[in-house]
């Protein structure tokens, strides 16, 4: 009788088993990963808009409370931006709250404090 050298057939399943597992775990951590940038991508984006527009809250002359909102488009995407200024406890001074979202919901929001005028 001759000794034959090799994997066995059960062998060979048992190791494909154990490859498509490792595989298949590999391809979810890559997509997670890809899912995980985009959201950070738009984190970073909206955080500009709303920094930008906490600036621009910041150095107008005057601003008056209430809410206003608009659109500004930035790296190619539409971002919606609300902004709502009132009043605080301390004289004078006034709290100003930024939000900005996409088409999937809220990105980033801010929050400053400045003298009513100016």
């Amino acid at each position: 009788m001759t000794e034959r050298s090799g994997f066995t057939l059960i062998e060979m399943l048992v190791a494909l088993a154990v490859f498509s597992l490792a595989a298949m775990a590999l391809l979810n951590l890559s997509g997670e990963n890809t899912r995980s940038a985009a959201r950070v991508e738009t984190r970073t984006l909206g955080g500009v808009v709303a920094e930008n527009l906490a600036v621009e809250a910041a150095t107008l002359p005057a601003i008056a409370e209430g809410v206003s909102s608009g659109q500004i488009d930035l790296a190619g995407r539409r971002w919606r931006w609300t902004r709502a200024v009132s009043a605080t406890d301390v004289a004078g001074m006034l709290r100003i709250d930024v939000r900005v979202s996409d088409a999937d919901g809220q990105a980033a929001e801010r929050t400053l404090f400045r003298a009513r005028n100016g």
